[in-house]
């Protein structure tokens, strides 16, 4: 349905995925050019501890293209998410008209996601839910079979199958669904039982799932980090049982128990301890990664790309990202992409490992954010190309020769956007060669790919989970989750590992 408002309802659910989604509706904002002002009240934001059924822009405010934006300048358009919900557990105060904020917040002042959205919601998007605190040691979401639990109440469930009701009528062509969800926490329960419920409800809608993780953990915290992995393991597998596609998400090197470095960004500097830092980087790859189904122009829709990554049951894909592209004064797309060589261009996301030696079967990439006379080489007449790369005449044949010298054997499914993406305040400053007030937009470079690194991630949170004493973590089972939920979780994780070991590819 190109050319169209092709909306996209999205399910926040968690603290970590809160900040991600403060980041990634903030980005989408100023987009539109509608950040709000200092001045203005910023309306009844969503604070940590409320189920939020909204939109990003309140209904009676979207524009009558049905909520996109558009610069006709660069020639792109990008379906935004119009309706979004989220749950939190614990109810910090909420933020009102009569108590403004600062346009940009202190690091030192960000408690909660809603200190930083700037966006308003609708009006009839709040529902409390008290039950659990979203921090301190006590009274805490931290259990798979706790989250599940929580929708299984028939007031909370209720509260969720009405909110989805009214804002699905609300679409004029609903697409599918996003999970943005937290893996590491009882919000995984949760997750799953939406994931669950959205598929028996809306049968034949995409769902695309979007497990997120905070930066790296400790030994020293052994109950969190064993809560941890096996939150992380059960959300995976009940998430991709109801999900058409899954996507962890972490700047952390690992999944497992044992601790990996976070990731590096060579352009980067962040402090992989403070969410504030990590959901910035995490919003940013997601809303490149996902620009193939909100593209106006293309006719990629979540279900045709859950499709083309998820073939032969590999219904887990991986992420990664180049946070910004490089592209020096004087280069051209050519020659920025010929300088990484061999080796794989984008930041893994995943927590999954290094790519670098695994198998890829299918991928998704998106460049956006490089001008138009950047795309091709201008070679002075006479002069050698010094790689195929030069000799192409448009940057889209520029991007899909790439892809094929990189991965030849391997569907790859390319998009080239002009429209950068927003970095402006109060999207943290992590950029080490710019002074604070000279970024706002930036090119990224991100990829989804269904890839073998996969089978050893499987593989090891299997291991891991076979060495726990179980009796040990009597809590963790008591809050809904038996023996038997155990050993077929670990015969489902290797099944699903098979799926990525070794194989060919779509391509032959």
């Amino acid at each position: 349905m190109a050319g169209g408002a092709r909306e996209v309802l999205t399910l926040q659910l968690g603290h970590f995925a809160g900040f991600v989604g403060a980041h990634w509706w903030n980005q989408q904002d100023a987009a539109l050019g509608r950040a709000t002002d200092a001045k203005e009240s910023p309306g009844e934001l969503c604070p940590d501890g409320e189920v939020v059924a909204g939109s990003v822009r309140s209904l009676s405010s979207l524009k009558e293209e049905g909520g996109l934006y558009r610069d006709k300048q660069l020639d792109a358009a990008i379906a935004w998410c119009v309706h979004f919900l989220c749950l939190s557990s614990g109810s910090p105060p909420l933020t009102t008209a009569t108590t403004p904020k600062p346009l940009i917040p202190t690091e030192a002042s960000i408690r909660v996601w809603s200190d930083f959205l700037r966006v308003h919601l609708h009006p009839r998007s709040i529902c409390m839910i008290q039950k659990y605190n979203h921090d301190g040691e006590a009274g805490r979401l931290e259990a798979f079979g706790q989250g599940e639990s929580v929708l299984k109440e028939p007031k909370y469930q209720e509260e969720l199958e009405d909110r989805l009701h009214f804002y699905v009528e609300e679409c004029d062509y609903l697409q599918g669904f996003q999970i943005l969800c937290d893996l590491h926490d009882g919000f995984s329960g949760v997750g799953a039982k939406a994931a669950e419920l959205l598929q028996d409800e809306y049968s034949g809608r995409g769902i695309i799932t979007w497990g997120l993780l905070p930066g790296p953990y400790h030994r020293g915290e052994a109950q969190r980090n064993i809560y941890r992995l096996l939150n992380t393991a059960f959300g995976l597998m009940h998430l991709t049982t109801h999900s058409s596609l899954v996507c962890p998400l972490s700047l952390g090197g690992s999944l497992g128990l044992r601790p990996e470095p976070p990731v590096n960004f060579p352009y980067l500097h962040y402090d992989a301890t403070l969410p504030f830092h990590c959901s910035a980087i995490v919003a940013t790859a997601l809303d490149t990664v996902t620009v193939p189904y909100r593209l106006c122009s293309s006719p990629v829709s979540m279900v045709h790309l859950a499709d083309m990554l998820s073939f032969c049951g590999k219904k887990v894909v991986t992420a990664g990202a180049t946070i910004p592209f490089p592209l020096a004064p004087g280069q051209s797309l050519p020659d920025s992409l010929m300088q990484f060589g061999e080796a794989t261009p984008w930041t893994p996301l995943s927590a999954c490992g290094e790519p670098s030696g695994t198998c890829c079967f299918a991928q998704s990439v998106v460049l956006r954010g490089i001008d138009r006379a950047c795309h091709t080489s201008q070679l002075t007449p006479g002069t050698p190309p010094p790689s195929s790369l030069h000799t192409c005449t448009t940057g889209e044949e520029v991007l899909a020769q790439y892809l094929q010298q990189q991965q030849p054997r391997v569907m790859s499914s390319s998009h080239l956007l002009l429209t950068p993406c927003r970095v402006a305040p109060p999207y943290p400053h992590l950029f080490s060669s710019c002074s604070p007030q000279a970024v706002e937009t930036i090119p990224v470079f991100g990829a989804l790919c269904s890839s073998s690194s996969l089978h050893q991630t499987l593989e090891a949170l299997a291991r891991d989970l076979t060495k726990l004493d179980l009796r040990r973590w009597a809590s963790f089972m008591d809050a809904g989750v038996e023996h038997d939920d155990v050993a077929e979780l670990l015969q489902e994780l290797q099944s699903l590992a098979q799926c990525y070991q070794g194989g060919d590819s779509l391509v032959d």
